[in-house]
């Protein structure tokens, strides 16, 4: 475990595996933290150098109010790591940052991975019943500043997804849900601002080519189903995988399912 420091932010962050072996970089998403790959570290480090932070705002790092890149402070990471180069894997606003820091620098990235993620600016996408009225109940809380029970609901708005129930959920997953998000409630008077791209990714995904594996949860919600199509679509060199007992967290609430079908793809890929 480490920190290092860049443009007003302290980020923690933690290295695996040997320096020698090629190296992966794990961007969490934004209902968790860098321990949401408590699980799979272990094995994938076994024959990969692994590099995960907790991002700006979130987790153990901290922030000032600042104007920030969200690939820069990738990037920094990444130095600070001593990781020239990596396959990147995001989880959700993870895949993002991750997307972007793909279209940006090509040059650091050897390899692709999202989870349930969308491109930056991804169009909107007309939402079910059932997930307005969810958001609805978020927005309601977000309104009252009840900031925990809104975080303890969108956690199971994300864990579980609009087509199942909380009750249908291991509660070993459910709790270790609520414990990455909860993490984050300390940070919500955070102020730090985050400058998106002059262009952003969803325009330049067709020059995206290095490997790409483009994850989603079969319950996950309309928008990131959309995008995870839109782009195995789009970019050329891109493979898929769809977990049917999951929904925003494949990678979380199915670790040994997740972990065969990325090492697979890693290997048919030598990366």
């Amino acid at each position: 475990m480490a920190e290092t420091d860049y443009n007003g932010g302290s980020f923690y962050y933690e290295v695996d595996g040997d320096p020698a072996h090629p190296a992966i970089v794990l961007i969490h998403a934004g209902v968790a933290n860098l321990r949401m790959w408590d699980r799979i570290v272990p094995e994938l480090a076994t024959d990969h150098r692994i590099l995960r932070y907790d991002t700006r705002g979130f987790g153990r790092t901290e922030t000032g109010d600042v104007h920030f890149s969200e690939v820069d402070d990738l990037l920094a990471v990444m130095d600070q790591a001593g990781v020239e180069r990596a396959t990147l894997i995001g989880a959700s606003r993870g895949g993002r940052i991750a997307i972007d820091a793909t279209v940006e620098h090509p040059e650091r990235v050897a390899g692709l991975v999202t989870i349930g993620s969308n491109p930056s600016g991804f169009p909107e996408v007309e939402l079910t019943e059932r997930e307005n009225d969810l958001f609805d109940e978020l927005d309601a809380l977000l309104a009252a500043g009840e900031h925990e029970k809104l975080n303890r609901l969108e956690t199971e708005l994300w864990a579980a997804g609009p087509t199942r129930d909380v009750i249908e959920l291991d509660p070993a997953f459910l709790s270790l849900a609520y414990e990455l998000n909860a993490a984050n409630v300390r940070h919500i008077d955070d102020a730090a601002t985050p400058v998106p791209l002059e262009s952003p990714a969803y325009y330049r995904t067709v020059d995206i080519e290095v490997p790409a594996l483009f994850a989603v949860g079969e319950h996950d919600l309309s928008s990131e189903l959309a995008a995870t199509e839109y782009l195995l679509s789009t970019v050329p060199d891109s493979d898929g995988a769809r977990f049917p007992d999951s929904a925003h967290l494949p990678s979380v609430e199915r670790p040994e399912e997740f972990v065969r079908v990325l090492t697979g793809w890693l290997t048919a890929h030598s990366l």
